[in-house]
């Protein structure tokens, strides 16, 4: 059923979009750099319709989850392992703050020049961005972690079992389902950006080529199927945290 929340922001969005159709129907805006949404929609449907938009929607979400599949995985494994080891939280947590600190864009032009236009070039980008996202969060997590609570449990004979599922996981969730919106995005702008850098197939390679033929709606439709479907993902996420995050 829909919230009140959910009929304000559906109606906020069809005003936007319907301004956005009169203002373009009317010559307040230009049509040829802004498009419209009629004009995105039938390139939409066009793309649909003959099917060759899905070679490109799997290309880059193969890249996006790849990258956020193996950012994950070795982010949380090197969180776990600096909170276990002061050394290495030394080493990891300055270095990290640095590379985090440089902007993004600079990163694929460098991973297409070491490892080529294939997908790998575009995983590399989406994973690093994932990765600094995910090793800050479950660190923080873990770090957060009450040490008078792990104490009782292990004074009670509970095993280190016991303490990653009863203590260590629900505390690290709430800090990892808070980045992983952050993480998807970064997820799919590291493979989109990849692809604008040089790609032959992808959204991002779609935007490159939208841009330099001056294809306004390519380039919009573009972008609403990119929103479009990290929308989906981020709905996913929201039921994932309310089923997994019940017991608050």
């Amino acid at each position: 059923m829909i919230g009140r929340t959910g009929i304000i922001r559906a109606a906020v969005a069809f005003a936007l979009v319907a301004l956005w159709e009169v203002t373009a129907r009317f010559g307040v805006i230009d049509p040829f750099f802004f498009s419209s949404p009629s004009a995105v929609a039938g390139v939409l449907a066009q793309q649909f319709g003959r099917g060759t938009i899905w070679r490109h929607l799997l290309v880059t979400f193969q890249e996006a989850l790849w990258g956020l599949a193996i950012g994950f995985v070795v982010g949380a494994a090197l969180a776990w392992i600096a909170t276990r080891s002061q050394t290495v939280a030394d080493l990891l947590e300055p270095v990290l703050l640095l590379l985090n600190a440089v902007p993004r864009i600079v990163l694929a032009p460098i991973f297409v020049m070491w490892l080529g236009l294939g997908i790998q070039s575009k995983v590399a980008v989406s994973f690093f961005l994932v990765f600094v996202v995910i090793f800050f969060a479950v660190y923080a997590g873990i770090r957060e972690v009450d040490r008078a609570l792990v104490e009782r449990l292990i004074i009670l004979g509970g095993s280190w079992r016991d303490l990653l599922l009863d203590v260590y996981i629900p505390s690290v969730l709430s800090w990892v389902f808070a980045s992983l919106r952050v993480a998807v995005g970064f997820a799919f702008t590291g493979a989109i950006v990849g692809e604008f850098v040089g790609s032959s197939a992808g959204l991002g390679y779609l935007m490159n080529f939208a841009t330099g033929s001056q294809n306004a709606s390519l380039l919009m439709s573009t972008v609403v199927l990119i929103m479009a479907f990290i929308a989906v993902l981020f709905a996913i996420l929201e039921r994932a945290e309310r089923r997994l995050m019940a017991w608050k």
